[in-house]
């Protein structure tokens, strides 16, 4: 049987490439190689985010994708998502960012995985795990909150849970990561100031006798912008360790509105940077029926339009169940035959109607790009974003799990 005509196109090549696009930024902007033989450290690693079903795009298919392109480290929300993801991933480092909820110690053992942590039931969660596991040694990664305040450890519980660390024997911290709040704002200072907060927490840690292999900083502003992995690159060498970003948005081939300033960057370079990342996901659906109206005919729920002239519409296999935002109702378009038609009356759970009165020959079987090209014109995340009041990120995550991802 057929599936139901909506569905999400990948382009697992395309993914490959911006992972390597962001390596090479990440190269540069680090500076290393102007260093000193003596301080020269290993390029910035790469961690890749696939949390939240790869930002919508799909963890089968995007998890392996960036392992291929190079990623050794991928970083997850949830002990869930990271079990999905080792048996996608057999060999790869899986990091779940938002830590381990009670009584998922055993499945972090079992499958693997390096959690994040903060707080001390969490230590002595993994710790009893790895006991009961008979496991050696248990690799976690401790954050510290260097101004978010939304999780990690923050300056005034540092010593306590450096404390439970130290009591923990089958515990190893094997990195150090905070998260970057504000680093798609134009003058960077709330970054620098994160960055100065991070190098006084890191002399703590290290002062406590504690030897991480990794310091790590997100997001894919700080990637593109530059100034954050050339400092975060140089707090690594200067501890010994080995720096790690990690982009999310930018792996898929959006770029934040805002970059912040880095001395090396032209806004011509920006542009040019922007320009290599290559947008991952085509979201697709098809039109299934069409009609005339009448002036005075009332289009969807609570009459929000009415033809006020003889229209042809067309009714797609698409509604707010599979994500696409009901703010977008009497606003957003879509492509239909290389040209825009517009979205008229409320978004239904399932169907959404289109005005193609001036798109000649549009008839049932047409394909109904959402998101992306088609022809000459591309309709962007950034778009839907701006109709529906929301950000991009939302947009992305909010396609729904029943619409099919096909691999390219």
């Amino acid at each position: 049987m057929r599936l139901r005509p909506c569905w999400v196109e990948i382009s697992a090549p395309a993914l490959e490439e911006n992972y390597r696009v962001l390596a090479r930024r990440c190269l540069e902007a680090s500076g290393i190689y102007s260093l000193p033989d003596s301080k020269k450290s290993d390029p910035v690693e790469l961690l890749a985010i696939v949390k939240a079903n790869a930002y919508g795009h799909g963890l089968s298919i995007c998890a392996p994708a960036a392992v291929r392109a190079g990623a050794h480290w991928l970083g997850v929300t949830s002990v869930e998502e990271g079990v999905a993801t080792r048996a996608l991933c057999p060999h790869a480092e899986i990091l779940v960012i938002s830590g381990p909820f009670t009584g998922q110690g055993a499945a972090v053992v079992a499958n693997r995985l390096t959690a994040v942590v903060w707080d001390a039931w969490q230590l002595y969660e993994l710790e009893g795990a790895a006991e009961a596991a008979g496991v050696g040694e248990l690799p976690v990664h401790l954050e510290l909150d260097t101004g978010m305040t939304r999780q990690g450890v923050g300056a005034e519980g540092l010593d306590k849970i450096l404390e439970c660390l130290r009591a923990c024997r089958l515990l190893r911290v094997d990195g150090l990561m905070t998260h970057l709040y504000a680093a798609d704002e134009s003058d960077g200072a709330e970054t620098r100031g994160q960055m100065a907060e991070l190098e006084a927490l890191v002399t703590r840690v290290v002062a406590a006798g504690l030897r991480p292999n990794w310091l790590h900083v997100g997001n894919s502003a700080a990637v593109l912008g530059g100034e954050a992995v050339s400092a975060l690159a140089g707090l690594a060498v200067q501890w010994g360790m080995r720096a790690m970003a990690r982009p999310g948005l930018a792996l898929y081939g959006l770029a934040p509105e805002f970059l912040p300033p880095a001395a090396e960057l032209t806004t011509a370079s920006v542009a040019a940077l922007r320009a290599r990342l290559t947008p991952v996901l085509t979201w697709k659906t098809q039109v299934v029926s069409v009609r005339a109206v009448e002036p005075g005919a009332v289009l969807g729920y609570n009459g929000t339009f009415v033809a006020t002239e003889p229209m042809r519409v067309a009714l797609l296999a698409v509604g707010y169940g599979d994500g696409l935002r009901r703010g977008l109702s009497n606003r957003g378009t879509v492509l239909i035959r290389g040209e825009r038609a517009p979205i008229v009356g409320r978004i239904s759970m399932d169907q959404t109607v289109v005005d193609v009165t001036e798109i000649a020959g549009a008839d049932v079987g047409d394909e109904a790009v959402l998101l992306g090209r088609q022809g000459e014109d591309r309709i962007s995340p950034e778009e839907h974003a701006a109709w529906a009041g929301t950000i991009v990120w939302e947009i992305l995550t909010s396609i729904a799990e029943r619409v099919e991802r096909v691999a390219l």
